[in-house]
């Protein structure tokens, strides 16, 4: 191949999916990031060098060696060495001809039988980046911060249209090509956008200081699908198209395991981690396998439909994998990554409300399988993460949402989007109905951010990180609430 004369790292590097003894390491070539086939040849592979470290400065080498990046695979590197030592930091970089990444650092996962006692993990909530309603400022603080691995929990990209001044972001010295301004449909427009969110440099950066836990939602795809079924009724061959189309794009850009590849439309993507004996993190996938929502999506007056016991939001398979490990954990947190509000969401006090039907309360019947797998498993500390919103939730988990005074059964932390529904607000309208309308409801807040959560062998400690706005970049960050869940008791008060 003829020596490259640009850059092939403009898109950075990422490490994902830690266990004891290795991590994915990614990174993708891309001269010319906004061009189909990334500016390099359309067939055969080129040849990746790569370092893995014991230091930031590469005197401590561990691993290295060549790994090819095919074209076929849009010239990513989706590399799983082996053998590392549990509990550690590495530092890794790729390098082609005289072209060098910038460096990352990532950390293995605690040995198995890492003991509870003394144990902590730091641990990044975030979800929702849409290019074009804000800048990733929240990522350039998540980046600074100490943690251990980032929970990403779905809507990395957005398919919809951007113009050239990138919507709020209002370029003008440097204009978006015009390819961006149409919706994404085919294998060409998904990869491109995902080249088009990974040149922002705070998405970067985010990457590049700690490994990423990943899952998706919906805009991965289309707004709101539900299995086989777009949100626009599409034709069903046509929108398994564009799905397969999307799911071989997010995994070529995702650091995941040659396990995750996709097969046409359909993708492995719900697995499992532990984290020593502290902590077990079961990553769910509520999109692939769901029904169609019940009326027609929205928000709606639950009824038979919404509460047919046969509508499932993670597919049979999925939910006998997740409460037969809840059978099978030994772990002190069981931590559930998904993407929806978990949680009942009344937008009224009256005694019958509307609820989404696009989240858990639309599908009431899965959620009970779940809890009642969890109870029966005698599960102390039930945690479930989730996104999805553009808003900060804690909540409690209740026994019979009914009756604020019913056994909680475990506490959802529900993050703030990055940059969708560009700056937010504090107290949005539905503020004060929300909070009276679910007592189970600690906290909500309406700006951007991330959450920190920290576990140790007593509590459940987040932290709920805010931006005053994300239209314009360079926002300063700050705590604006935090609620901590006792180990052995669950459920949420301020700290």
């Amino acid at each position: 191949m003829t020596p490259l004369t640009e850059n092939p790292f403009t898109l950075g590097v990422a490490s994902g999916d830690p266990l004891p003894d290795s991590v994915v390491l990614w990174t993708r070539l891309a001269p010319r990031p906004y061009e189909p086939g990334n500016g390099l040849p359309a067939d055969g592979a080129v040849d990746v060098q790569w370092e893995l470290s014991r230091d930031a400065s590469f005197r401590q080498l561990e691993r290295t060696g060549t790994v090819p990046a095919p074209a076929v695979d849009n010239h990513t590197v989706h590399l799983d060495p082996s053998g590392l030592e549990p509990g550690r930091d590495y530092w890794y970089r790729f390098r082609v001809g005289r072209w060098i990444s910038p460096i990352g650092h990532t950390r293995t996962a605690p040995a198995a039988d890492h003991a509870v006692t003394g144990a902590r993990a730091r641990l990044g909530l975030v979800s929702c980046m849409q290019y074009d309603e804000g800048y990733y400022t929240a990522l350039a603080h998540l980046a600074r911060e100490d943690l251990d691995a980032v929970f990403f929990v779905g809507d990395y990209i957005y398919e919809n249209a951007i113009n050239a001044q990138a919507g709020a972001r209002n370029y003008t010295a440097t204009p978006l090509p015009a390819f961006f301004d149409h919706w994404t449909w085919n294998l060409t427009d998904y990869r491109l956008r995902y080249a088009l969110g990974k040149s922002d440099p705070d998405l970067q950066a985010a990457h590049a200081a700690h490994p990423w836990y990943v899952t998706w939602d919906d805009h991965e795809v289309e707004n709101n699908y539900a299995g086989d079924i777009s949100q626009h009724d599409d034709p069903v061959d046509v929108f398994r198209a564009r799905r397969a189309a999307a799911y071989r794009a997010y995994w070529e850009n995702m650091p995941l395991r040659e396990a995750q590849r996709p097969s046409g439309p359909d993708m492995p993507l719900y697995r499992r981690f532990s984290y020593g004996r502290l902590a077990r993190f079961d990553i769910l996938d509520t999109r692939q396998y769901r029904s169609d929502q019940a009326y027609g999506d929205g928000w709606k007056y639950p009824g038979p439909e919404s509460e047919d016991p046969d509508r499932t939001l993670t597919g049979e398979a999925q939910e006998r994998w997740l409460v037969d490990g809840f059978r099978d954990s030994t772990a002190l947190w069981n931590v559930v990554v998904q993407q929806v509000a978990f949680c009942r969401r009344k937008n009224t006090t009256a005694d019958r409300s509307r609820l989404s039907m696009d989240a858990w309360d639309g599908y009431p019947a899965s959620r009970e399988r779940v809890l009642a797998g969890a109870d029966g498993a005698g599960l102390a500390n039930l945690v479930v993460l989730s996104g999805d919103v553009h808003v900060h939730y804690a909540m409690d988990i209740k026994e019979d949402f009914d009756d604020p005074d019913s056994r909680t059964l475990g506490v959802e932390v529900v993050g703030t989007s990055v940059s969708s529904g560009f700056d937010g607000e504090e107290r949005p309208d539905d503020w004060n109905l929300m909070l009276a309308a679910n007592p189970h409801m600690k906290y909500y807040d309406g700006r951007r951010g991330y959450v920190v959560l920290t576990l140790d062998e007593t509590r459940l400690q987040a932290d709920f990180r805010t931006l005053s706005g994300v239209v314009t970049p360079g926002a300063p960050v700050t705590t604006s609430a935090r609620f901590v869940s006792e180990a052995g008791a669950p459920g949420f008060s301020p700290a």
